[in-house]
């Protein structure tokens, strides 16, 4: 079957060197950056391909024999690229978060008789097939908590934070407030409000912090509380909100010397470098997903947790496996027709799938990632807006 992986990042990378370790998969990687696409020649079997994926023409002729494309492009250009795909008739998995909503093409993707599943990483991604799944299981949700982040391993200051994304994509998060669920109701917080914080074992203390994760769940998970925090290393929110409030992340232009400058193209450039890990540079990968409910008369309270790192025998860092390894699970359960359902597709549809849910965790213990599970009754009073 042919893969075309658009996108040859970190993340891309990742997927596209994922899938061709199947002898049934003729993948091709499609990028601008010579120097990514030389690379991934090297170190896996795949064919490569220079292009524009702005461009509707170069992006029609590089999906034009796939069965199966993913959609690893960066979040700006998500939206359009996927509706264009879509177009085109091919089944695809997507990864670029886009701050459109995706629900927006689903009439598009039935009309073409296409599944596309969306916002397929680790978060949103995993946490959203792990709520799928529990759904499932329990015959009515009370609540939904993830916390998640992705880390380097060392400490560095100032920032003490490293990324595999854009940087333009992480400041998104902290800039664009954050949706959550509330006894039934959606409501808005600021982004980096309501720090907390959480030990995590092998990990430590970390900070949580509101950002807009929820994303599909909001409208496809019927439960009155739900929310996501993104963790960092305490201090790092603090540090973000004076960027923020400064200034540094508006995208409109302010005039510098008689030059109209972007603050947030230029703090992007500057901390691109500084952000993004280096060759060899260990970081890892933390999530834990907490769900309450009810089955049988009884309460129970499941809980998932997942703490990854970097695999230095592969030289792929965490984030880049837990995010890149979940689309390329998932475009295989597509490609095998173990989810097939025609629309715009967000994870948790995956995760309610039969038989889906427990196939992907196996192949996740085969990359060596594991997810670890623990269902106890719950009996606490605590109201269930403070958990």
């Amino acid at each position: 079957m042919n893969i075309t992986v658009l996108g040859a990042g970190l993340v891309g990378s990742a997927i596209v060197k994922d899938l061709a370790r199947e002898a049934a998969f003729a993948v091709t990687a499609v990028d601008m950056n010579v120097a990514a696409l030389a690379a991934l020649a090297q170190a896996a079997p795949v064919q490569t391909r220079q292009a524009n994926l702005a461009d509707a023409l170069q992006l029609a002729a590089a999906i034009e024999k796939s069965d199966l494309v993913v959609c690893a492009v960066p979040g700006f250009m998500g939206f359009a690229t996927l509706r264009r795909i879509i177009e085109a008739g091919k089944n695809v998995v997507d990864i670029s978060f886009f701050p459109e909503d995706p629900f927006a093409l689903d009439e598009l993707a039935q009309a073409h008789g296409v599944t596309a599943v969306v916002d397929c990483g680790v978060a949103p991604g995993l946490c959203n097939i792990i709520a799928g799944y529990v759904d499932t299981q329990l015959e009515s949700l009370e609540s939904y908590v993830c916390y998640v982040g992705g880390l380097p391993q060392i400490r560095e200051w100032p920032y003490e934070y490293k990324a595999v994304f854009s940087p333009a994509d992480v400041l998104e998060e902290y800039t664009r407030p954050a949706r959550y669920v509330e006894h039934g109701r959606m409501v808005v917080k600021p982004a980096l409000s309501e720090v907390e914080l959480l030990d995590f074992p092998g990990v430590g203390t970390l900070e949580a912090f509101n950002t807009d994760g929820l994303r599909s769940l909001i409208r496809t998970l019927d439960a009155p509380f739900m929310k996501e925090k993104t963790l960092r290393y305490p201090g790092h929110a603090g540090l973000m909100r004076v960027f923020r409030e400064s200034g540094f992340f508006e995208a409109g232009p302010v005039t510098v010397n008689g030059q109209a400058v972007s603050p947030l193209a230029l703090t992007s450039k500057l901390l691109f470098d500084r952000w993004l890990l280096q060759p060899g540079e260990a970081d890892l990968t933390v999530m834990q997903v907490r769900l309450i409910g009810q089955k049988e008369g009884q309460r129970l309270a499941c809980a998932y947790n997942l703490l990854d790192t970097f695999d230095a025998e592969t030289g792929t860092h965490s984030m880049a496996r837990t995010t890149g390894y979940t689309a390329a699970i998932v475009a295989r359960q597509v490609l095998a027709g173990a989810f097939s359902r025609k629309g715009v597709c967000p994870p948790e549809f995956v995760g309610r799938a039969p038989g889906v849910f427990h196939a992907i965790l196996a192949e996740y213990a085969r990359r060596d990632i594991h997810l670890t599970e623990t269902v106890t009754p719950y009996a606490s009073t605590t109201s269930l807006g403070t958990i």
